[in-house]
């Protein structure tokens, strides 16, 4: 497999549902909302492994819960603590940011310095999947594609990116900027401030959980399609 001119860096914030043991208190008698959604990104972190390895590209991929702080927001949003951790009192919740938050960030932000410092240039591809239905709204897309439309490489990697997806065929839904807006807050929105845009793409994939959860064929088709179409994209840049 040919190797990206664009060097590519994986990131996966919701892989895992785990509660290290001091936390674990707080979901006592709630423990099967760390099965669903609101726990995790479901089936996400089997694929961000696989991605990497086939493309040989560095994973940073966090396993403890979103529900104790969510590492895909900003330290002001008000989403940033679940209504499991946030009555905890300001000494715990700063204890989550030191444990989990700020090492997951400093680390991300420092190898993606350093893939710029080597080339000069980098991708960050930072992988979620998200609910088929939310709040009684169905999603209709497989696959997300989010970006910040005031960056053109951005935006024009993405729209090279569904025009591959699509020209595969196979019926899927591919949407940019949706379920979510590229420009929400995450964790990519401020390495964009940090980065310069024609050096650093920060994108984000989205994918309906629906795959996963169903496993098989469709679902093993999918992850061939993003997988090549992907190197290609990058390829191209």
């Amino acid at each position: 497999m040919a190797e990206p001119d664009w060097p590519l860096i994986l990131s996966c914030e919701h892989g895992g549902n785990l509660v290290p043991r001091p936390w674990q208190g707080l979901f006592a008698g709630r423990e099967a909302v760390l099965e669903t959604h609101l726990g995790y990104d479901i089936g996400i972190a089997p694929f961000a492994r696989r991605l990497a390895r086939e493309l040989r590209a560095p994973l940073q991929l966090a396993e403890t819960t979103r529900l104790l702080v969510e590492l895909n927001r900003s330290p002001g949003h008000p989403g940033l603590f679940s209504e499991f951790s946030k009555t905890l009192d300001p000494g715990q919740r700063q204890q989550l940011l030191d444990q989990y938050y700020v090492p997951y960030r400093q680390v991300l932000q420092e190898r993606i310095a350093q893939l710029l410092a080597g080339s000069g240039r980098v991708c960050h591809l930072s992988l979620h999947s998200f609910t088929p239905v939310l709040d009684g709204e169905v999603r209709h897309a497989d696959v997300g594609l989010l970006y910040d439309p005031r960056r053109p490489l951005e935006q024009r990697f993405c729209q090279g990116w569904q025009a591959r997806l699509k020209a595969r065929g196979g019926g899927w839904r591919i949407r940019r900027n949706y379920p979510y807006r590229g420009t929400a807050d995450g964790l990519v929105v401020p390495l964009r401030r940090r980065f310069p845009a024609e050096r650093y793409l920060g994108i984000e994939l989205e994918l309906n959980q629906c795959w996963p959860l169903q496993g098989g064929a469709h679902w093993r088709q999918l992850q061939v399609l993003i997988r090549d179409t992907l190197l290609e994209t990058l390829a191209s840049f």
